[in-house]
């Protein structure tokens, strides 16, 4: 196993790291608790072990003692009474119902960080001026790195609140999916969305066999040469960066200027989530993991938080979950990052 942020939390000679992240008699000892959630044989990790769904959890922790960050916390001024009690940014934005509901896939990377951060700001940008691009999870994963951004390390993890600042400062081109190589996008992503632990499908064939994928080089430049701007001046920048606490003011923030960068820690039962309102319930921690938080609402009496993953469409609930709101679990509330666009 390679070092990710993950991977330097967990002892590499711990055994539960070898066993499977997902299997029908872990689905049913968590079905049998009858909590919020379903469990079953997750299709996207079948196969895989803990130590992979790890390598994907690439986000430092607040408990990190020297490199995790959040911007400076902001308060909106509107009024509390005014924000809705359900609120689901893939229809509640109209015209921008493809953008946020589209589910990317990190693939063999531990790029979450730089997917919760460059997708929250795309879809930012539909919301406030209509952009109908993809903007580029690659040029953050590749150029925001070291010292400038938080000691971020590209597919080895990085924090998305550093991101949120660097986008600030630098920007970010425009870059769709990698099958997105059609000169629309500046750097579309470079890896490829396949079947990491499954039998290949036509949608998703097989991942290459020699693992988890290098960070992609900063070149300054479009991947795509049929692209007919420059890497500078397809660059698009955020107008701040802020970190937003507390339930109610998260929800404000959400109804208002539309999806968030959220953190959380994701232990060994998580993978295996199919429906309903997560909570944590069995197994021990894997990492830090960065998604984007789109909605809330409430679901058999239980508050949630709707989140889009990095998944693809395999995983979960077509790519997305549900996860408790309002008791800040996994740690999920108090590592909150967006920004103006």
């Amino acid at each position: 196993m390679k070092f990710t942020l993950a991977a330097a939390m967990i002892s590499s000679a711990s055994a539960y790291m070898n066993e499977p992240a997902t299997s029908q008699n872990m689905a049913d000892s968590i079905n049998k608790m009858d909590t919020t959630w379903t469990a079953h044989v997750s299709p996207r990790f079948t196969n895989a072990t803990n130590a992979d769904v790890a390598s994907l959890c690439g986000t430092f922790l607040p408990d990190h003692p020297d490199f995790y960050e959040l911007p400076e916390e902001t308060h909106l001024t509107g009024t509390m009474k005014d924000v809705p009690d359900t609120f689901d940014s893939t229809t509640d934005f109209p015209g921008c119902e493809a953008t946020i509901g589209h589910v990317r896939d990190q693939s063999n990377c531990g790029s979450c960080w730089a997917f919760g951060s460059s997708e929250a700001f795309n879809d930012r940008r539909c919301i406030a001026h209509g952009d109908k691009v993809w903007y580029a999870a690659e040029d953050v994963l590749a150029c925001c790195s070291g010292i400038k951004c938080g000691m971020s390390m590209g597919c080895n993890g990085g924090q998305p609140a550093s991101a949120w600042s660097w986008l600030v400062k630098t920007g970010v081109t425009t870059g769709g999916d990698e099958s997105m190589k059609d000169g629309s996008t500046c750097n579309p992503y470079p890896f490829a969305a396949c079947a990491h632990h499954v039998d290949p499908t036509d949608d998703y064939p097989a991942c290459p066999s020699d693992g988890e994928y290098p960070t992609p080089k900063c070149t300054k430049e479009c991947i795509d040469d049929k692209f007919e701007k420059k890497y500078d001046d397809d660059k698009v920048k955020a107008l701040t960066s802020y970190s937003v606490k507390g339930e109610d003011k998260i929800m404000e923030e959400i109804s208002t200027n539309g999806p968030v960068t959220a953190a959380f820690t994701v232990y060994e039962d998580f993978v295996s989530y199919s429906t309903g309102v997560y909570q944590h319930t069995t197994g021990k921690q894997l990492g830090g993991h960065a998604i984007e938080i789109v909605g809330y609402g409430e679901e058999n009496g239980t508050k949630y938080w709707k989140i889009k993953n990095s998944w693809n469409p395999t995983w979960g609930d077509k790519g997305f979950f549900k996860i408790l709101r309002g008791s800040n679990e996994c740690g999920i509330e108090n590592q909150i990052s967006a920004g103006s666009v």
